[in-house]
C-alpha cells in the first residue's frame, strides 16, 4: 500500500480552493457523485499533477442482509478505474432493508446505520466484503462509522469486531478517528480502547472531520470545525502507527480556504505529535506501509498477496463454510453457520429498526427510545437536506416553507427508490394536497414535475397552440 500523505474531500464547492492548496497530496471523492465518462475537469487536473484520487462509496450498505448489489459494485469498480485509483473505500453499516428477504417494504435510511456488533452481522458482512473484492479491480478498505444509538445483545467490542473482519476477509480499514469521538460521546465507549484494539496494520488511511454537541448528543456534521479531541485521538494513534494517509473531510458550511489550510496543519502536526511518542525500537508500531500480514489459508497453498487488486485480496482471506475448519485444515478452528438463515434473522431484525426510523412504526424492545427519536429526526433533516441539493428547484420555488413541508411529507413517507425519486414523490404529494398556495408558485412546482416525472420531457409546445395553452396555464393553474 503506498504512502498516500495528507489530503482533503474534493467537493464542487471547494474544487478551485484545493486545487491551490499548498500540500495537497491526494483526495477523495464520493464516489456516487462522479460519472466515469464526465470525470469532473478539476480531478482530471489534479490527477494530471500526480494527485491521487480515491472513490468513496455510500450506498452499498455491505452491513445490510441482502447480497451487494451487482450494480452497485459495477458502478464503483467504473470509478476506481477512470480515476486510476489503486484502491476504493466503504463502510461498515447499512442504508435500506426490507424487500424480499424480509417480505416486507423495502427501505430506503439515505444515510449510514450501524451494524449489530454480533456473530450473526459479522458472518454476514464478511460474505458480502468477499463478494465485493471479487467485484473489485483494487482492494477495498471499509470505514467504521458513527452511531446515535447501540443495539442491545452486541456480542463483541469495536476493535474484536474489526479485528475479525480483516482476519477473515483480509479488508483494509478506513479509521474514522472523529467517528470513534463520536461514539465516545454517544456511546460511551472509550477511544484509548478502541484504538488499542484495533488491527493497526490494516490501516489504508484516516478521516478527520468535525461535528457539534447539542443537548448531550455528539453530530458528526462535516460542516464545522474540527476539534481538539478528535485531534488528540489521530495523535494516539500516530503514537501507534504511521498511517499511510490522512484525510480533512468537510461536506458543506465552507470557509474560507485560509482556515481549510489551518485544518490541515492542525492535522500534520497531531500525527507529527504521535509519530514523536512512537517507540523508536519498533516495538509497536506495525507499520501500515508494510500490507497486511498473510492471512492463514484454508486449503494450505501460499497465502495471496493483499495488497494487489480485489480479487487477489480476496483470494487471501479465510474461506468460510457451515463446517468447523481445524488446525489439520490449515485453518483456525473457527465455526462459520450457514449465512442463509443468518441473513434472514439480521434482515428482520435491521428492517424492524430502520422501519422505526423511517415509518414510525414502534422501536423494537430493548432500544433506547430517546436515542432512537434523535436517529430519526437526523435522518429526516438529512434526507430534507439532500433533496434540496439534487432538486434545488424545490426549496427555490417554496421559499421559507420548504423544510417543514417536506418534514411533514416524510413523517410517515419512507423513501424507498433513492433522493431524485424522493424529489418527484414529494413534489407530485404537494401538487394533489393543492400546495403551495400562491398560485404562481404552484404552477412552477407543476411544470417543475411535469418536465421530470414522465419518461421524457415535455416538449414546448410552439406557435399558436403554444402561446394559447401557456395562457391558459396563467390564468387556471
Amino acid at each position: 500500500m503506498r504512502r498516500l500523505g495528507t489530503g482533503i474531500g474534493w467537493r464542487p464547492e471547494i474544487a478551485d480552493a484545493v486545487e491551490r492548496m499548498p500540500g495537497i497530496d491526494w483526495v477523495e471523492v464520493v464516489a456516487e457523485n462522479v460519472c466515469p465518462g464526465h470525470v469532473p475537469e478539476s480531478l482530471l487536473r489534479l490527477r494530471e499533477r500526480g494527485v491521487t484520487v480515491i472513490p468513496h462509496g455510500v450506498s452499498l450498505g455491505l452491513g445490510g442482509a441482502d447480497h451487494p448489489d451487482e450494480g452497485r459494485l459495477t458502478a464503483l469498480a467504473e470509478r476506481a478505474q477512470a480515476l486510476g485509483s489503486p484502491l476504493v473505500t466503504e463502510h461498515i453499516a447499512y442504508v435500506r432493508a426490507g424487500g424480499a428477504l424480509t417480505a416486507s417494504p423495502r427501505l430506503e435510511a439515505g444515510h449510514l446505520l450501524p451494524v449489530p456488533r454480533t456473530r450473526d452481522a459479522l458472518d454476514v458482512l464478511c460474505e458480502n466484503v468477499r463478494i465485493a473484492q471479487q467485484s473489485l479491480p483494487v482492494p477495498l478498505a471499509l470505514e467504521n462509522i458513527a452511531a446515535l444509538f447501540s443495539w442491545p445483545g452486541e456480542e463483541l467490542t469495536e476493535g474484536q469486531f474489526l479485528s475479525e473482519l480483516v482476519e477473515r476477509t483480509g479488508v483494509r480499514l478506513l479509521i474514522d478517528v472523529a467517528n470513534l469521538h463520536t461514539n465516545h460521546v454517544n456511546r460511551g465507549e472509550d477511544p484509548a480502547e478502541a484504538l488499542a484494539g484495533l488491527p493497526v496494520e490494516a490501516i489504508a488511511y484516516v478521516h478527520v472531520a468535525g461535528g457539534f454537541e447539542r443537548d448531550g448528543v455528539w453530530h458528526d456534521s462535516h460542516a464545522h470545525p474540527v476539534p481538539l479531541p478528535v485531534l488528540d485521538i489521530l495523535t494516539g494513534l500516530a503514537a501507534r502507527v504511521a498511517p499511510p494517509g490522512v484525510l480533512l473531510e468537510r461536506d458543506e458550511n465552507f470557509p474560507e480556504p485560509i482556515v481549510l489550510e489551518a485544518e490541515l496543519n492542525a492535522i500534520r502536526g497531531a500525527v507529527a505529535a504521535g509519530r514523536s511518542r512512537a517507540p523508536q525500537d519498533g516495538g509497536e508500531d506495525r507499520s501500515a506501509l508494510a500490507g497486511i500480514p498473510a492471512v492463514p489459508s484454508t486449503t494450505g497453498t501460499a497465502p495471496a498477496d493483499v495488497t494487489g487488486a480485489g480479487g487477489a485480496q480476496a483470494a487471501g482471506a479465510r474461506a468460510t463454510s457451515a463446517e468447523a475448519v481445524g488446525p489439520d485444515a490449515g485453518g483456525v478452528g473457527v465455526l462459520v453457520r450457514p449465512v442463509a438463515a443468518v441473513r434472514e434473522r439480521l434482515g428482520v431484525a435491521q428492517a424492524a429498526v430502520l422501519s422505526s426510523l423511517v415509518a414510525g412504526t414502534p422501536v423494537p424492545e430493548g432500544f433506547d427510545r430517546v436515542r432512537m427519536g434523535v436517529q430519526a429526526r437526523a435522518l429526516a433533516a438529512k434526507r430534507a437536506g439532500v433533496v434540496a441539493k439534487v432538486a434545488p428547484e424545490l426549496p427555490e420555488i417554496l421559499g421559507a416553507g420548504y423544510r417543514e413541508e417536506f418534514l411533514e411529507y416524510a413523517r410517515h413517507r419512507p423513501m424507498t427508490d433513492g433522493y431524485r425519486r424522493d424529489a418527484l414523490d414529494f413534489a407530485g404529494h404537494l401538487l394533489k394536497l393543492g400546495r403551495p398556495g400562491d398560485a404562481g408558485a404552484r404552477r412552477r412546482l407543476r411544470d417543475w414535475w411535469l418536465d421530470r416525472a414522465g419518461p421524457a420531457p415535455r416538449r414546448r409546445e410552439r406557435g399558436r397552440t403554444g402561446r394559447m395553452l401557456q395562457t391558459l396555464r396563467r390564468t387556471h393553474p
